[in-house]
């Protein structure tokens, strides 16, 4: 397909795949490459990735295995094509923008924006403008500057960042906001994560998981919960094998279900190749979308019961009494879970959380692994403090081979929130600041991604930064998200390539160019690296292999300093030419600020960096009491009224984030096409709805609200009766800004009640 073309809507459907990854993957990913750039950059950034002394993937989040143990390509199909992706030969210059207007490029697909390669040179769109133009970087960031110093008060701004963000630029950022005072710093994790966050500060005193790598292949239990592997993070699926060679077992938990749960090919091993590769998953809940909270009180429930038939054999009552408080509450409440609620939520019958249950019984080692299928229901915090109480009972919070794990879905998302890019960083990250650079940063909370786009719907918030992200297409309510940034007096987004937050703009707008990870960076002292933090603590050094895209792109880290020193000049007096020309300066600070990062360069500088310590770990729980939280999380699950689904927003397998690479979803069997639902043949039936039917899918909402996206095809999938999927960005027009998960105010992507009514338009 052409770059120069919108993929056509053209559906077509395949029985779905019942294994992942093998050779088929490889060849999709080195046909992606080679599409992109040449053989010799493809074999240059695939032999570095994630390698020791190489590019760590601007991909997910998942861990590499310690130096030495790395295969040779440490990477999957998706890892693959999203760094060849980023070092595509192709390029966006100013010609681009003077044939194209604004108003065009908005008509586009995000497919096509994202095909028309690197952003090479600062960008701006006047007042009244139709049309981007150049503009030198001194001018760009003085205007930036100026439009910063006019607004009546700092909390006018929002500085946002996405997880592609390396530590070393997420830590001056927030310096930069601060310095200049406030903490509106809002992040993807509030898009994402948050309700995980919220549920392990509650509960365990950190937000963090606790597992690591070697847990995942020694522990003796893993639920895979509300997550698909084989699409948002394939390298778990080789750790997972790991752990059944190891003779543990997998259970998947999912409204769909999906091919790298059920059988993984390893495309470096023979079996992988040419044989039927590993079963992963032991057993299949296929649970009823919102239903998790009710399956872990139902298993504690159990668990309580067996303890109350054969006393001291069943609890650790050992871990429990010196390492948690809330036992007795917890465990009233937990008795008085009905068995006929627990059923209606999860639609599982009371033989397979049996089976369950007593797969527990038979491990001393439990992990559970969850993403986004729990974090993004209203009641996302209570299911999370659930697993969490489910882990306690037994002991497996802590011991080796067991844990919390939130798989984070963006490469440094984690190490971002770790540098302090958020809204609400505890008092004493705030005084170690003030320690270290002289000036006393805002106390008051700042606003997060759902309450900024409601600032600037507002006009309360009149100057948005956007830092390596896709805004507009990765937040909820798209109308509302698109009117309150045009809303803005200016737009800037620090990116790498086109996407829908340039097409809509402030009055006036910025396009500031950045190197990518693949691309060297080179600075006044010399050639630089920069650092990451993964979903399990480790810190480690990335170096870009390729010239840059342009000899006119700056590094975040340079953009930012120079941003910094425009608009505050010396009021703090913080040395920002120092930070731009050395980039371990900054590492020296981070030292003596963020904690866990003791001489920082030393150990960055190790093969494989190093591991933050949790201090979950070491028995310790940073909580009020001083102990774990037990907590009493009320039944809850969605009321989807009759006629009507619960819908889940999800990735295409040919995804990454907010951005299509085809139009395809390969191991679901659906091709050239996005605007799809899939809905279980039973559920189409009771509907009166035939496969293939083109319907417009309507959300409804408390406040009698109704949104409607148009135009999708329907396709009679397994998912879970009452359940439907669609792709997101398209859906998330669905999705109000006030429907937010309690507590974490997460949007509610995973739990939109819908309607499927016949199309009133063709498509």
């Amino acid at each position: 397909m052409s770059s120069n073309e919108d993929p056509s809507d053209n559906l077509t459907v395949t029985p779905p795949k019942t294994w992942a990854t093998g050779v088929p993957a490889v060849t999709h990913a080195l046909e992606y490459s080679l599409g992109q750039t040449s053989v010799r950059r493809t074999a240059l950034t695939l032999l570095n990735i994630n390698q020791a002394k190489g590019i760590d993937c601007p991909g997910c989040a998942w861990p590499e295995p310690a130096p030495g143990k790395r295969h040779m390509n440490e990477y999957c199909e998706n890892g693959a094509k999203h760094i060849n992706d980023e070092a595509t030969s192709r390029r966006v210059t100013a010609d681009f923008f003077r044939e194209h207007s604004i108003a065009e490029l908005d008509g586009k697909s995000d497919y096509w924006l994202n095909q028309q390669g690197r952003l090479t040179e600062p960008m701006v769109k006047r007042p009244g403008a139709t049309h981007y133009e150049p503009i030198d970087w001194d001018e760009a960031l003085g205007l930036l500057a100026r439009e910063l110093k006019a607004l009546a008060s700092p909390d006018e701004a929002l500085f946002y960042v996405s997880g592609r963000l390396n530590n070393e630029a997420a830590f001056l950022l927030q310096l930069f906001a601060r310095a200049y005072g406030t903490n509106n710093l809002p992040d993807c994790s509030n898009l994402c994560h948050e309700s995980s966050g919220a549920a392990m500060q509650e509960t365990l005193g950190t937000g963090k998981g606790s597992v690591s790598l070697d847990d995942i292949h020694t522990s003796d239990l893993i639920f895979v919960v509300g997550q698909n592997p084989g699409t948002n993070h394939p390298r778990m699926l080789s750790a997972l094998e790991e752990t059944k060679r190891n003779g543990g077992q997998v259970v998947a938990v999912n409204t769909l279900p999906e091919a790298g749960l059920m059988r993984f090919k390893h495309p470096q091993r023979p079996r992988g190749v040419v044989g039927r590769g590993t079963t992963i998953a032991d057993q299949f809940l296929h649970i009823r979308a919102g239903g998790d909270l009710a399956l872990f009180q139902a298993l504690n429930r159990l668990l309580l019961e067996a303890e109350d038939a054969a006393p001291g054999t069943v609890l650790d009552h050992e871990f429990i009494q010196a390492h948690t408080t809330g036992f007795a509450d917890f465990a009233e409440h937990a008795r008085k879970v009905s068995w006929e609620d627990i059923h209606e939520a999860t639609g599982l019958s009371r033989e397979e959380i049996q089976a369950v249950y007593e797969r527990v019984l038979r491990s001393r080692k439990v992990i559970v692994c969850w993403a986004m299928g729990l974090t993004q229901h209203k009641h996302g915090v209570p299911t999370i403090r659930e697993v969490v109480n489910f882990l306690m009972l037994r002991g497996n919070i802590g011991r080796p081979g067991a844990g919390v794990c939130p798989v984070r879905g963006h490469s440094n998302v984690q190490g971002d929130r770790t540098m302090g890019v958020w809204e609400r960083m505890p008092q004493r990250f705030l005084d170690a600041l003030e320690r270290e650079f002289g000036f006393t940063p805002p106390t008051r909370h700042g606003l997060d991604a759902v309450n900024g786009i409601r600032a600037m719907y507002e006009d309360r918030a009149k100057v948005f930064l956007g830092v390596a992200g896709n805004f507009v297409r990765a937040t909820p309510d798209s109308a509302v998200t698109e009117e309150a940034m045009r809303k803005c007096r200016l737009t800037a987004h620090i990116s790498t390539k086109l996407n829908r937050s340039h097409t809509v703009c402030g009055d006036t707008a910025l396009i500031l160019p950045t190197l990518g990870r693949s691309d060297r960076d080179v600075q006044a002292t010399g050639e630089q690296f920069i650092t990451v933090e993964d979903s399990m603590s480790e810190v480690h050094a990335s170096r870009g292999k390729l010239p840059p895209a342009s000899p006119h792109l700056l590094s975040e880290v340079a953009i930012i300093s120079r941003l910094a020193r425009r608009t505050l000049g010396q009021t703090p007096a913080l040395p920002w030419e120092d930070f731009e020309a050395d980039y371990g300066t900054i590492r020296d600070r981070i030292s003596r600020v963020v904690p866990g990062f003791d001489d920082f360069n030393t150990r960055v500088a190790e093969p494989g960096g190093f591991r933050l310590p949790n201090p979950v770990n070491s028995g310790v729980f940073p909580t009020p009491s001083g102990k774990a939280v037990f907590t009493c999380n009320a039944f809850t699950m969605p009321d989807v009224p009759k006629g009507h689904l619960l819908l889940q927003t999800l990735r295409s397998h040919d995804q990454w984030n907010t951005i299509p690479y085809a139009p395809n979803d390969r191991y679901r069997g659906i091709h050239n096409a996005r605007r799809v639902v899939l809905v279980n043949p039973a559920d189409l039936e009771a509907l009166g709805i035939a496969d293939r039917d083109e319907v417009d899918l309507v959300s409804i909402w408390r406040d009698g609200t109704e949104r409607r996206a148009e135009n999708f095809r329907v396709v009679g999938y397994p998912a879970s009766r009452g359940s439907a999927a669609s792709y997101y960005p398209e859906t998330n027009v669905l999705v109000p800004l006030d429907s937010v998960a309690d507590i974490s105010n997460c949007p509610t992507s995973k739990g939109v009640v819908v309607r499927l009514e016949p199309a009133r338009t063709a498509g």
